[in-house]
């Protein structure tokens, strides 16, 4: 991790409004601290993956996946974009990037926790153009985006947790 990557980072998320910030935390979350930083800057394009979408050199959006070590070919993903960018297609191009690079490497499944509030993550998931699997848990939505062709993904079980 370069310190540019960390400080560019945390310019981003301290321009997001508290209400983004809350959709994607789950909680008040002003500040990254030093251990997020790190986390979310260190990637091995294997395990974990990070893309982030520019204007003028300035991060405006981030979308990255972190493959779960209780589910073979299963990965959690996040986005988030800033608040001047969200609704212009920003969101979706990282998605259309990120199952790209997800599929190359073998990734079947990618499995978000949403907020129920968070109409916009939903919506990005749901038109993806993949089969989904809605179950509800705990407060959230669990989103699970099944990468294979339609015919694998019909033939699949996905059972709520």
């Amino acid at each position: 991790m370069s310190t540019l990557d960390a400080d560019a980072l945390r310019r981003f998320h301290e321009g997001l409004s508290d209400r983004t910030v809350y959709l994607r935390f789950f909680s008040p979350h002003p500040h990254l601290s030093d251990s997020e930083v790190a986390q979310f800057t260190d990637v091995d394009h294997v395990s974990r993956e990070a893309l982030v979408a520019l204007c003028d050199n300035d991060i405006v959006g981030v979308a990255r996946f972190d493959a779960l070590p209780t589910a073979r070919n299963e990965a959690e993903v996040a986005f988030v974009v800033t608040d001047a960018c969200q609704g212009q297609g920003v969101g979706r191009r990282l998605l259309v990037e990120l199952i790209e690079a997800a599929c190359a490497l073998g990734i079947t499944t990618l499995v978000a926790e949403v907020l129920p509030a968070n109409g916009r993550m939903m919506d990005l998931l749901i038109r993806a153009g993949r089969p989904v699997v809605k179950e509800h848990g705990d407060g959230v939505v669990v989103l699970r985006l099944l990468l294979g062709s339609d015919d694998e993904a019909g033939s699949r079980s996905v059972r709520p947790s």
